[in-house]
């Protein structure tokens, strides 16, 4: 079989028998990033009525039909869903095939092991029901698939399995009969145009090489181990972040599994269960992951008690460990001609305050809200100027983010005893400093 005839197949193309070759926008990867990018422009109308014409070019196979298909695509981590994400997954019709299963979390316990300093964040405290959500990534992916098959309007066209391999910028045409001012290659030979390009494709972004956008990457000589467990008292919906000697550990609170409904994340974490079910993420340097992925699961046990602490009682079951590297990668630019990055593409940072996904799904939020200012005013959606206001406004909020995390990091990865007595004296003030606090929460709240 072609990978045409593999495109034509495709559930979540729609019935559009023709092979449509030129569109308005063109999204690399269709992930979680890309996903969420076709979604918030799916709806969006031009001036003569019609819809925004989307192609997503994805390498791997998409199926809607099988969702445990999309376990390639989406990977088994879990992900905290900022207050202002879950809104904005609400306006898209996507909340309502995950608040089911998302956990809400009501309070935020931050502590530093061996030392005074604590902060409590309390949801009723900013008047709010969650500071935030727990679910598992694949959870999420799938629903976002699932919220775009119910497009029967045939705009989107998936090309997967497949990929693009050359970008060619045009210079405008007066004579162009399709208005094409940027034309793609794509593995399978095929040749789309398009007025806008968005990488949503990804750390290892090919559209952005392609485009020579160069990359800083800083190695934090960390890795985060993640797995399932379950403790002998309750969560309560308190997600937990402990600072230690080797790294932060977060707690984060899960709903219990339901009876007969299976795990995304893995058989293996089958064991975990009841309201004491956590998602572990536990960062240390790569040698001492190595060696507690590999201890026995009683060991294990007792080694997180003993750097966690007596919170939640003792560790009654593990689920299956994963480590993975951890990374800063900052694109060097969020644009190019007629051409944004969005998300992972655009920067990779340290999960310490559980901001990734949220800050990429911001950058989808603002990319779509500049889009349909265009199309209201009747503009380019890929002129000048509105690849410039993505870029300011991306600019200013990674920014603000990753300097959160890294100083976050690099301050309670250092055990001087000015920066030990600096940064306890910091989290008793946040208790106590109301205006501290609230700045704090409204940033992780996505706001």
């Amino acid at each position: 079989m072609t990978a045409m005839e593999n495109v034509k197949q495709n559930p979540m193309q729609g019935s559009n028998k023709e092979n449509k070759q030129h569109f308005d926008v063109i999204i690399s990867g269709g992930g979680l990033s890309g996903s969420l990018m076709a979604l918030s422009l799916s709806k969006l109308t031009k001036a003569d009525g019609s819809l925004l014409s989307i192609a997503i070019v994805e390498a791997l196979p998409v199926k809607q039909d099988n969702p445990v298909d999309e376990n390639a695509l989406f990977d088994a981590r879990v992900l905290a869903l900022s207050h202002g994400s879950a809104k904005y997954l609400a306006k898209l019709g996507v909340w309502q095939y995950l608040k089911d299963d998302a956990c809400a979390i009501t309070d935020i316990d931050i502590s530093d092991r061996g030392h005074f300093g604590k902060a409590r964040l309390a949801a009723k405290e900013h008047g709010v029901n969650a500071l935030g959500y727990v679910i598992d990534m694949a959870r999420i992916g799938k629903a976002q698939l699932k919220a775009l098959s119910q497009n029967t309007k045939n705009n989107i066209q998936w090309f997967s399995p497949d990929s693009i391999t050359d970008i060619t910028w045009q210079e405008s045409n007066e004579n162009a009969t399709d208005n094409s001012k940027l034309k793609v290659t794509l593995n399978s030979g095929k040749v789309l145009s398009a007025k806008l390009l968005l990488g949503c494709d990804g750390v290892q972004s090919p559209v952005r090489k392609i485009a020579n956008i160069e990359v800083t990457c800083d190695d934090y000589q960390q890795v985060a181990l993640i797995a399932n467990v379950s403790t002998s008292k309750a969560h309560h919906q308190k997600a937990f972040e402990r600072f230690t000697e080797s790294g932060p550990i977060a707690m984060l609170p899960l709903n219990p599994l339901k009876k007969g409904k299976t795990s995304l994340n893995a058989l293996a974490n089958s064991s975990t269960g009841g309201d004491s079910r956590c998602s572990l993420v536990w960062t240390m340097t790569p040698s001492q992951a190595e060696e507690i992925k590999n201890l026995s699961d009683d060991a294990f046990k007792v080694e997180l008690e003993r750097a966690f602490g007596s919170y939640l009682g003792a560790i009654t079951h593990v689920g299956k460990r994963d480590t993975y590297p951890l990374i800063l990668l900052q694109a060097q630019q969020q644009t190019y001609h007629r051409m944004a990055l969005v998300g992972n593409a655009s920067h990779t940072i340290h999960p310490i305050a559980g901001q990734g996904f949220n800050l990429g799904l911001r950058d989808v939020q603002v990319m779509a809200r500049l889009v349909e200012q265009a199309l209201v005013n009747k503009q380019d959606i890929g002129n000048f100027s509105l690849l410039h206001a993505y870029q300011t406004n991306r600019s200013k909020d990674q920014g603000e983010v990753i300097q959160l995390t890294d100083s976050l990091v690099t301050l309670f990865a250092n055990d001087l005893p000015p920066l030990v007595v600096g940064r306890n004296i910091g989290l008793q003030a946040l208790n106590i400093i109301s205006p501290l606090k609230t700045a704090l929460v409204k940033k992780t709240m996505g706001y």
